[in-house]
């Protein structure tokens, strides 16, 4: 095969499009869940007068809960055993419960302390996480194995991250709904009725996954059981420590998961310098203006980002899914370089320019990420013999999860040593407003270059991942005539 041909998908590793459809609505619920709480915490700080720090604390310490429960979630999944499948029978629970605490941890009366506002949200929050990690561990795991084609797993992610861009075109826009006066009477109001909204929203959509999809692997004993049920809980500790072990080790997956660290997390921690530099250095302290650059920006950003899924998607199948993601990082790098020369009071609207840049990169991360990550899936079943999707997208989303606790928090810390104060708004000092945009143009530039240093080293390509898939399937066919060959 030279440069110019590539394998062609059959037709029975095809996914239909109602399958991808019903998959890529999990994706809108993932990104809500994922970025909800970061866009409204402006709320604890602006409308009840949290210190930065503090809410950036908030936002940390239930992620680091996620460290043991990831894990371990992927491993139940992984094991699970009956009629409804590995993943649909989470999914469906862990959207029911993730939509109703959502819109309860939000229902923070007014006139309490700051010490009270933290304990209430930080017990909601970690509850809050939990039922996450039961919907969106199996829900990851289900679509890395919906195929085994190279070529359609990165059409399966391409669908997926399209759908989740809904999220994002609606994220940007909450602090401008929460902060509607002719709606509300504060944002606090605003972000109490934000909530409500969004876990609706989370519980119709979350189901659908589990409901209309099905799984390519499920294992039944026709009771209902789980392997960890039936094997006793101190084998499951020595295989469940046995199979961490092994995913660590695995040094494509790390390539992998180094390389999303450092480009997702990298956005992340500088998600609140943008909206601070927008409204207070921009806008001039004007809420409503700033308001409605920072929707403008998210939806712009959006908006690029359909377009570089769909192009990104076509592009992989030509030059491949490693090269592929090193492009699309590089314009990332350059548009957050950009924000030097597009910060300016006196032109407002030049914020806008460096989105579709930024979005190129962000629309190819998880769509050719989740896509090699099922590669990597098929190279560790042909070394192990298991089936462990739910492992690797739990450590592996697990890492995101980790870079965006330290991001929060960092975020806060940061934004006190630059001397930012909240009661100054648009009067900061100009010393304050400088390390504000250094900040938020270098790091995510700096990130963007470790990801491309990263998935430069990765070596599942095309070539590979037909070769791993041909043995897999002879392996799969021997142990298939063992099972069938009978007792002597």
């Amino acid at each position: 095969m030279n440069a110019h041909q590539h394998h062609q998908t059959a037709e029975k590793d095809r996914v239909s499009f109602g399958q991808k459809f019903a998959y890529g609505l999990g994706s809108i619920v993932n990104n809500l869940l994922g970025s909800a709480i970061g866009y409204m915490s402006i709320v604890l700080n602006v409308g009840l007068g949290m210190n930065p720090a503090l809410v950036g604390t908030l936002q940390a310490i239930p992620r680091l809960t996620d460290a043991f429960t990831d894990p371990i979630m992927g491993y139940i999944s992984d094991n699970s055993r009956s009629k409804y499948g590995r993943r649909r029978p989470f999914i469906f629970v862990g959207a029911i419960g993730v939509g109703l605490i959502f819109a309860l941890m939000w229902q923070l009366p007014p006139g309490r302390s700051e010490l009270f506002y933290f304990g209430i949200f930080l017990t909601g929050s970690i509850i809050f996480y939990l039922f996450y990690t039961i919907y969106a561990t199996p829900w990851v795991a289900l679509g890395y194995e919906l195929t085994e084609d190279y070529h359609e797993r990165t059409r399966v992610q391409g669908v997926t991250n399209f759908m989740g861009q809904i999220a994002w075109i609606i994220l940007p826009w909450f602090y401008a709904f929460m902060e509607n006066d002719r709606i509300f009477s504060n944002s606090v109001q605003g972000a109490r009725t934000l909530a409500i909204m969004i876990g609706i929203l989370v519980i119709v959509l979350g189901v659908m996954p589990a409901i209309f999809t099905r799984e390519r692997y499920i294992q039944k004993d026709g009771k209902g059981k789980t392997d960890i049920a039936l094997k006793g809980i101190w084998h499951n500790i020595m295989v469940f420590f046995s199979g961490l072990g092994t995913t660590l080790k695995n040094r494509e997956f790390l390539k992998l998961a180094v390389g999303t660290f450092f480009m997702f997390n990298g956005m992340m921690l500088v998600g609140a310098f943008s909206s601070y530099i927008i409204i207070f250095y921009v806008s001039g302290g004007d809420n409503d203006l700033g308001a409605r650059y920072i929707g403008l920006f998210g939806t712009i950003n959006t908006i690029s980002t359909f377009t570089a899924i769909l192009f990104l998607t076509w592009l992989s199948t030509k030059i491949g899914k490693r090269k592929t993601f090193m492009l699309a990082a590089s314009s990332t790098m350059i548009g957050s370089l950009l924000k030097w020369f597009s910060y300016d009071p006196m032109a407002p609207w030049k914020v806008l320019l460096p989105a579709p840049l930024i979005a190129i990169g962000m629309g190819g991360l998880f769509t050719l990420m989740g896509s090699m990550m099922a590669d990597v899936c098929d190279l560790d079943e042909l070394k192990t013999g298991k089936r462990r999707e739910g492992m690797y997208s739990s450590i592996y989303w697990w890492t995101v999860k980790l870079g965006m606790s330290l991001a929060f928090a960092l975020s806060g810390f940061l934004l006190n040593k630059t001397g930012y104060l909240v009661d100054l708004g648009g009067a900061q000092s100009s010393s304050t407003f400088f390390q504000m945009r250094v900040i938020d143009i270098l790091v995510p530039a700096a990130c963007a270059a470790i990801a491309i240093l990263s998935v430069k080293m990765y070596k599942i390509t095309e070539d590979r991942s037909y070769e791993i898939r041909k043995l897999l399937q002879v392996k799969r066919a021997a142990l298939e005539t063992v099972e069938m060959k009978p007792a002597q």
